[in-house]
């Protein structure tokens, strides 16, 4: 084995944790702690999740990455979501750092997304440091805490060496981290001081030339394309002259129009970049993740990225309904296809694939809530379109069965919950593995067929009062289990183009339940409510009072409908059935039948 070198000036580190445990809270304290941001400079809380969407959701969707100078130690730090669809997000974050900060709630310990994040972390090999976060919550229990991660250690196969781990306790918010329980200290240089010592410097071969695997994608409207990846040998300048190597393994000449390194929240640019640190490379619109870049006088690959599977496919068309362009700027098939293409150049989870029709694509994603981040980032670019309704990818096996994915699913609800919970996914086809009761609540742990998840989020949240978590993490494709019923209702469907009138939605309260409010403009083949049978139900929500001199026509104003919320996105595409579509603009979220017309369906 070659002697290798260490490159003692740098750090590379991600922070793991489930979601919402502070993460990106606590990369906001090292930021101001660590001198990144001039004194007086107004900074943003949580300024790690930059997109809109990330901060109504307090949710991390794409692993950012940046930098803090601690010592004259540049400590690179990436900050990756905690949710199981964006597995790889997580596993490109992780292909480029040395070690992981694990982030543990003070209350609530590790949960399911902990686990899946830190089974990634464990596989790779990092070296870990523990830090409970949230210690002055009022129903903290550290001790217990602790006892419960070294539990989930074990439970993962962790080495001798991965177990013996630093733990920390701290108070993201406030920015303090302690060593021990009793400690005074008022900052995060406990914390600091542990990286440094404890998470091992980037290794590389001092005889090897340039080497560096992209690990991630950007765009840059100015450079283009962005590859961003951890240098693993050699040096680079922005004046060399390099190659990339794709799946094919043939290299292709690349001239480097900038290089890049992170410093803070942003990037700069670079004359040189170190082994071990990671860069950002533009100078050719043809990276993919995976490829390596090299010197044109040694190219040299190395092992490329390999990622979970795609597992839901979804369905994107151009929207054709008499609404169509109202609302959006953007309703072509090109646009629309030029975008989806966009998003599976920058997340390799993704694919798209065109159909026999022009306007017609196929998404293939990991679940069915990055598929509605994705719908949602579009139509506020000012996108309108239809999606259809998320469908599992069936495979077939070595003996010509039929397999399907299966998810590991961990529900945490209250004791009184667990009969309906456990009925209604058994009737789904799940099976149970396990359940403990702990202070009142049950975790109970499912084998599950990943099409029983679609659409079954809501009826959870529903039986549970609101009350249950419930978290899934892909184990695999077993052979398929069987149909099971999935609505049980038909839908309420307009039969003419106007506006709905209070009478006559008063009038059909008692078939289903309404999705309309008085006002809203429908047209034929819309779905206005729920049948409460099972089939559907052409209606006319538009129908007014016939006035006779019987009556007067003031009567009319003491009709009142009962509230209604408007669907969410992820209700509609939970809500729908195989021929029916969710048509999506700027302002509004329709449900509708795929042939709009009575007579043709």
């Amino acid at each position: 084995m070659k002697n290798k070198s260490e490159n003692k000036n740098i750090r590379n580190i991600a922070i793991i944790a489930h979601v919402d445990h502070g993460k990106t809270t606590l990369v906001d304290a090292m930021f101001k702690q660590s001198g990144t941001f001039r004194l007086g400079k107004e900074v943003d809380d949580r300024i790690m999740d930059s997109m809109d969407l990330e901060r109504e959701r307090g949710i991390t969707i794409s692993a950012k990455n940046c930098s803090v100078v601690w010592k004259k130690i540049k400590i690179n730090i990436l900050d990756t979501p905690g949710h199981a669809d964006f597995s790889a997000e997580v596993e490109r974050a992780l292909s480029m750092v040395n070690g992981a900060i694990l982030l543990v709630d003070a209350s609530e310990g590790p949960l399911p997304q902990t686990r899946f994040v830190l089974k990634k972390a464990l596989a790779a090999g990092l070296r870990i440091i523990v830090v409970i976060n949230k210690i002055d919550r009022p129903d903290a229990r550290v001790e217990e805490v602790l006892d419960e991660i070294y539990d989930l250690f074990i439970d993962l196969d962790a080495t001798d060496d991965q177990i013996d781990f630093p733990v920390l306790y701290a108070i993201g918010k406030n920015g303090v981290a302690k060593k021990e329980m009793k400690d005074e200290s008022q900052d995060l240089k406990p914390l600091f001081d542990t990286i440094l010592n404890k998470i091992p410097a980037p290794k590389f071969d001092p005889d090897e030339p340039f080497q560096m695997l992209v690990s991630d994608l950007g765009h840059s409207d100015y450079t283009g394309r962005l590859a961003i990846g951890k240098i693993a040998n050699g040096q680079v300048s922005s004046k060399d002259e390099l190659v990339v190597i794709g799946k094919k393994g043939i290299p292709e000449k690349i001239k480097v129009s900038s290089l890049q390194a992170y410093e803070g929240a942003s990037l700069s640019v670079a004359e040189h970049v170190q082994p071990g640190d990671i860069a950002v490379v533009s100078g050719t619109d043809s990276f993919e993740i995976g490829d390596t870049i090299c010197t044109k006088e040694f190219p040299k690959a190395l092992p490329r990225i390999a990622v979970d599977e795609p597992t839901i496919s979804m369905m994107f068309t151009i929207s054709n309904s008499p609404f169509s362009g109202l609302e959006g700027k953007l309703v072509q098939s090109s646009r629309i296809r030029e975008r989806l293409e966009k998003e599976s150049l920058a997340n390799v989870a993704i694919s798209v694939e065109n159909t026999v029709e022009r306007d017609r694509f196929i998404v293939k994603g990991r679940g069915e809530f990055q598929m509605a981040i994705l719908v949602e980032t579009m139509r506020r670019e000012g996108f309108e379109l239809c999606v259809g309704r998320p469908e599992v990818i069936f495979k077939t096996g070595e003996n010509g069965e039929k397999l399907e994915p299966v998810e590991r699913l961990y529900v945490d609800c209250e004791e009184a919950f667990t009969g309906i919970v456990t009925e209604k996914l058994s009737i789904r086809k799940a099976r149970m593995v396990n359940l403990v009761n702990k202070r009142g609540r049950a975790n109970i742990e499912f084998s599950t067929p990943s099409r029983s998840l679609i659409g079954y989020r809501d009826e959870f949240l529903t039986d549970t009062k609101g009350t249950g978590i419930m978290n899934s993490i892909f184990s695999g494709y077993e052979p398929f289990r069987g149909d099971f019923p999935t609505r049980r209702t038909g839908s309420l469907v307009s039969d003419r183009q106007g506006k709905a009138v209070p009478y006559a939605l008063y009038n059909l309260e008692p078939r289903g339940r309404l999705m309309i409010t008085p006002g809203t403009p429908v047209y034929e083949g819309m779905i206005i409510g729920e049948h409460s049978k099972d089939r559907d139900l052409d209606v006319n929500p538009c129908k007014e009072k016939k006035l006779t001199n019987m009556r007067a026509s003031g009567k009319d104003d003491a009709t009142t409908c009962s509230p209604i919320k408007p669907l969410t996105l992820e209700q509609a595409l939970n809500f729908i059935n195989s021929d029916e579509l969710v048509e999506v603009t700027p302002k509004t979220v329709r449900v509708r039948k795929r042939i709009l017309s009575k007579q043709k369906r």
